[in-house]
């Protein structure tokens, strides 16, 4: 089986607009979180919005509105615009795969322009938007990508199974390249749904805190360029691809079982495809959203996979925001930056454990990463883990 590798990043969050500023924000513990200022609403919750409008991304990428893009689709070609910068080429459009994760697509525009619709012929395609695979399709149209273009909408997990996809299809032979990820913006759907469930924070979000409130609604998009270790060279190399696996404990339609069935399975998948042992994992990039249900379920999964060894650990939607069907590529990105800096970087917010909780890592610290384990566990209890390796 053809061994896979990371080639290229790009990205884009509320803390950065390439791979190097979210770098410098994450090592120094500066967050993007702040009220909604692009996206028109009534709430005031702190957000992790990037502050570029969609205006602003149009003269950038040298496009126009008339072509029915959204803002997903925007931030998405930002993002792998970076990738291309990076690697200097193209990849071969004809022979290249494009598996992308999103949650809501782009819904932004659709209830922007709901009022409109009747009146206004033109924006009748934005109608379209709401489903996932347009801002997909609207990612390969612009990069003009022939080969498999295909989209993931797993909520949370969306992003993390385009990758896990991805490897599959390098795996199998079918591509030799494959850019995955996912893109996902601030919308009033999200932002209205999630209070619903009463599951926002008034406050920058506290991820495995005893007095956890609540999660923080973010936007991004990131993207990884994924090759075969025998088609590229070493100097190319940002890390391997080891393990990865998915699972779903079908508890609930948006809580996770409080024993953390669907994460277990999901973390053991990724170890046994890696071939690896719990102790062999030097950091868990956790999906910590500072929920009362998911860190709780999150952290007695930790407990049954690395028992009384649980590795360093934390999560950082405490700078982004959780980017839903962004963030399993967002903190994909980020574990692989651990691996070449060296570091694990802080739990922001962090005060108090929570009742036979764990402690994550509350300050960046240089530490021996060889071995990152990556989880994005996602509504309906769709769970998955990456694990990411240093090239030797």
């Amino acid at each position: 089986m053809k061994t896979v590798v990371v080639t290229g990043m790009g990205i884009v969050s509320a803390i950065g607009s390439s791979v190097t500023a979210n770098l410098q924000s994450l090592q120094n513990n500066s967050d993007g979180l702040s009220k909604p200022d692009i996206l028109q609403t009534g709430h005031q919750f702190p957000v992790g919005e990037i502050k570029i409008t969609d205006a602003e991304l149009l003269e950038e990428l040298k496009l126009t509105a008339s072509l029915g893009i959204t803002r997903a689709s925007l931030l998405g070609i930002k993002a792998i615009t970076e990738i291309f910068e990076n690697s200097g080429k193209l990849a071969d459009n004809a022979n290249t795969a494009f598996v992308s994760g999103t949650s809501v697509g782009g819904i932004d525009k659709t209830e922007q322009y709901f009022d409109l619709f009747d009146e206004k012929a033109a924006l009748r395609p934005y109608i379209q938007a709401q489903h996932p695979g347009y801002t997909t399709q609207k990612i390969a149209e612009y990069f003009g990508i022939q080969g498999l273009v295909t989209t993931i909408s797993t909520a949370c997990s969306s992003s993390a199974n385009a990758i896990m996809t991805g490897a599959r299809l390098i795996q199998s032979g079918r591509y030799s390249k494959v850019i995955v990820g996912g893109s996902d913006c601030l919308t009033k759907f999200t932002l209205n749904g999630f209070n619903s469930l009463r599951i926002l924070s008034d406050e920058p979000a506290k991820p495995f805190d005893r007095d956890r409130n609540g999660l923080n609604l973010g936007e991004a998009a990131a993207y990884l360029l994924l090759e075969a270790e025998d088609a590229t060279s070493d100097q190319r190399i940002l890390a391997k691809i080891s393990g990865a696996g998915n699972a779903n404990d079908a508890f609930h339609q948006t809580a996770s079982s409080e024993d953390g069935e669907g994460a277990f399975k999901a973390m053991n998948k990724a170890l046994k495809m890696a071939n690896m042992e719990a102790q062999n994992i030097d950091y868990i990039n956790a999906h910590g959203t500072g929920t009362q249900n998911n860190d709780l379920s999150e952290t007695n999964a930790l407990k049954r996979i690395f028992k009384e060894t649980v590795p360093k650990f934390s999560s950082t939607k405490g700078f982004t925001g959780h980017t839903l069907g962004a963030a399993g590529a967002v903190e994909a990105i980020f574990s692989i930056l651990s691996i070449q800096e060296q570091q694990v970087f802080a739990n922001l917010n962090y005060q108090n454990i929570m009742e036979d909780g764990l402690i994550p890592v509350r300050e960046n610290r240089k530490h021996q990463v060889d071995h990152v384990m990556s989880n994005s566990f996602g509504f309906g209890g769709n769970c998955t883990s990456l694990i990411f390796s240093k090239h030797e």
